[in-house]
């Protein structure tokens, strides 16, 4: 299995090694700081069969300048890192402007434009703002954790990747389950968002790339196949569009 999305720490070799017993080979470890950047890499580099994706999150966007991109766009050369992301848009949380968060969203669409890279989208409560840029961009998309409804139609319209995290298992995400059974089979992906979002059955505890088989079992289950099968189209998929 890979986990599409992870975001590790100081604690990785043990984490690794939890999600390699069971049956995780491979993972995206997700940056969403400069200084996280480069410790990506750095695991990257250490880690077999983990790849580095790198960017700033809207988060950080009240106090991130934005001359940092140009180191941003240096590390995205390096041979491990296979995305630009997690970026975008997320009013829900007041910790930046909205106006600072377009800002920095624009200039890594243009990053991962620039580069060739895939962008890993982050959108939480600004559904428009994030379809109107993303309808303009010219290059693969990935939404990370996905639970934005509006944005399904244009997703399946423009063969963006959507990918589910542990929250598509709990028991009243009736509507994940439904858009998770109506994405193509070659544009559907999995992950944790570790150490976030414990799938159901381990709902409470810190979550880890070992966990993410609950939700590829539950994605089988409401697609009807087997899981073996999911799992090898979604290791098909994150090789596609990683170019892993």
């Amino acid at each position: 299995m890979i986990d599409t999305h992870a975001h590790l720490g100081d604690d990785a070799p043990e984490v690794l090694e939890r999600a390699r017993a069971a049956g995780v080979t491979r993972l995206v470890d997700i940056a969403t700081t400069l200084a996280g950047a480069r410790e990506t890499i750095a695991r990257a580099d250490q880690y077999d069969g983990v790849y580095a994706c790198l960017g700033i999150h809207p988060h950080e966007a009240a106090t991130f300048d934005l001359a940092g991109l140009e180191e941003l766009r240096a590390l995205l050369a390096h041979p491990r890192v296979v995305a630009v992301g997690e970026t975008g848009l997320d009013y829900f949380r007041d910790y930046a402007p909205a106006d600072a968060q377009q800002r920095l969203f624009d200039a890594q669409l243009e990053l991962a434009q620039a580069t060739g890279k895939p962008v890993v989208i982050h959108t939480r409560a600004a559904d428009d703002d994030t379809r109107e840029r993303l309808l303009q961009h010219d290059g693969p998309v990935i939404l990370h954790c996905f639970s934005s409804a509006p944005l399904l139609e244009p997703a399946l319209e423009r063969g963006w990747y959507i990918s589910f995290a542990g929250n598509v298992t709990y028991k009243n995400a009736y509507d994940l389950r439904a858009a998770a059974r109506r994405v193509p089979a070659d544009l559907l992906l999995a992950e944790t968002d570790s150490p976030y979002l414990a799938p159901q059955a381990v709902r409470g505890r810190r979550n880890e790339p070992a966990y993410v088989a609950h939700t590829y079992a539950t994605l089988a289950e409401v697609r009807g196949v087997e899981v073996a099968e999911l799992v090898a189209q979604i290791d098909a998929n994150a090789s596609a569009v990683f170019g892993l």
